[in-house]
């Protein structure tokens, strides 16, 4: 699991990391690149919740190796793309694809680690994408100045034809082969998240808001630090890892900080909204972006907006498997996701316009606000949540 979501935020993240290049080749504006994102967002939004529901109920082996094998074709189709419309069909289809990537990671860790370890468990699963993020720059820099952004694509797609071969051999293990636990009649009787649900909102809001930082740092980073800051395309390859190794960190530790208050006992709501409320202050120093000098300290700021962004999703993540039981787990982990790129879709065409017009601070204050808000919408929500004791 950390493999694949390794290689599907490779995927993804290669565009992000070209976008200069691409843009000034295809002569697409700041705000196409925006609703090319938002493409794949909504696909993605739209696929989480699907792949999540068919991974808990026909089983990770199967759903897994039809969802790599669709979001692989994907990602080389993007060396045929030359335009908005190619390129955002494209990237649909890889969000579809990927969008079996964190169901298929929860619904793992539920199915194969007991509940005092599935915080590091998750952390595990879940940090393929931000060490993805880590190693894209490293990875497909030198292959873009060797072949161009097109062969960095078709790299794209030979990763994803060797996670499943891999994947044919490690899926033959009993634990994943299963298609569903075997529960307790009075737990395996226990409703799903609904709509109406106030808990299942308050974990939105948590995860959707409080990770978009997230999006905003993968997506509009590289474009950052060539316009204002002049930064060549070389050059942003070299040093674009910064920024997400804070995620790939903030993994662990909140997922350590997790367990441990597990382990401790006493209340956890409680436990959670300390946590979450250190993630949104954490966050408030993501608004100086714009009024500091120098690459370095730019990408410092990144590092802690997505080492707190990190937080919120395992942490919301920790909170919805405390209200809903192991046999939601996929379901659970696609509505986070998708909801987080729901909220992604909406956001990147404008934080696009606005840097079109050169409207940095605008587009840093408000990626800043959103997951303090995120915060906010959790303690109402979540405050007669009527959380469940989880089952072992």
């Amino acid at each position: 699991m950390l493999a694949v979501s390794l290689i599907s935020y490779i995927d993804r993240n290669t565009l992000a990391l070209l976008a200069p290049a691409i843009l000034r080749e295809t002569g697409l504006s700041g705000e196409q690149y925006g609703f090319i994102i938002s493409a794949f967002s909504i696909a993605y939004m739209l696929a989480n919740p699907v792949w999540g529901k068919i991974l808990d109920r026909a089983g990770l082996r199967r759903g897994m190796t039809v969802a790599v094998s669709c979001w692989t074709v994907a990602s080389v189709a993007h060396a045929f793309a030359g335009g908005l419309w190619s390129f955002g069909a494209a990237r649909a289809a890889l969000g579809f694809g990927e969008g079996a990537t964190f169901p298929g990671g929860l619904r793992t860790v539920v199915q194969t680690l007991p509940e005092d370890r599935r915080g590091r468990g998750l952390a595990v699963a879940y940090s393929g994408g931000s060490l993805g993020a880590v190693v894209t720059p490293l990875v497909v820099t030198p292959i873009f100045l060797r072949w161009g952004w097109r062969g960095a694509f078709w790299f794209t797609g030979l990763m994803g034809l060797a996670w499943l071969g891999l994947w044919s051999v490690v899926s033959k293990r009993p634990e994943i082969r299963q298609a569903r636990q075997v529960r307790p009649a009075a737990e395996a009787a226990t409703p799903g998240p609904r709509l109406r649900d106030r808990q299942l909102w308050a974990y939105i809001c948590a995860y959707a808001l409080g990770a978009l930082p997230l999006g905003f740092v993968l997506y509009s980073a590289s474009l950052y630090l060539s316009h204002p800051l002049g930064r060549s395309q070389a050059f942003i390859g070299k040093v674009l890892w910064i920024p997400p190794l804070g995620w790939e960190m903030g993994y662990f530790v909140w997922g350590w900080l997790t367990d441990r208050g597990l382990r401790k006992g006493g209340s956890r709501r409680a436990g959670l909204r300390r946590m979450l409320g250190w993630c949104a202050v954490l966050n408030l120093a993501f608004a100086a972006t714009p009024l500091v000098k120098g690459t370095v300290p730019v990408l410092v700021l990144m590092f802690l907006a997505m080492f707190a962004a990190s937080g919120f999703l395992v942490l919301s993540v920790a909170y919805a498997n405390s209200v809903y039981t192991a046999d939601h787990a996929g379901l659970i982990a696609g509505v986070g996701a998708g909801s987080w790129s729901a909220a992604v879709a909406v956001v990147m065409p404008l934080f696009g316009r606005l840097f079109d017009v050169h409207a940095y601070a605008a587009a840093f204050w408000i990626a800043t606000a959103l997951p303090m808000c995120g915060f906010v919408g959790w303690l109402a929500l979540s405050r007669e949540s009527g959380m469940l004791a989880r089952k072992p």
